[in-house]
């Protein structure tokens, strides 16, 4: 009787390995799926916000098109149409459609 019980203690306890070992192989499927390709991207976004200058056509958050006109620390003043700028924040800002095709075309080409 208590062989058998010893022998259940000592299935019990491999059991939590591989429970253990379930929980780790989840976290870095996670990782290499969904956290990485994130950071990435992200990564790239910055080097793109970093690189814009006068003159560079952007798109916003909200869907507004426009002209870079002038870069300042924490913000650009963009022009949306002929006398109309506004100020928007260099963190709300991406770049237009076709700057994106451009891109992607260079990218293929290399």
């Amino acid at each position: 009787m208590t062989t058998t019980f010893i022998l259940l203690q000592q299935q019990a306890a491999g059991g939590g390995w591989s429970g253990i070992l379930m929980i780790v192989a989840l976290f870095v499927i996670f990782y290499f799926f969904m956290i990485r390709p994130q950071q990435k991207r992200q990564k790239e976004i910055k080097k793109f916000r970093e690189g814009l200058q006068a003159g560079s056509d952007i798109v916003t958050a909200g869907g507004i098109y426009g002209k870079i006109k002038d870069v300042a620390d924490a913000y650009f003043i963009v022009e949306i149409t002929k006398g109309i700028t506004i100020r928007v924040d260099k963190g709300s800002v991406y770049p237009s459609a076709v700057d994106a095709n451009q891109a992607a075309q260079n990218g293929e080409q290399k």
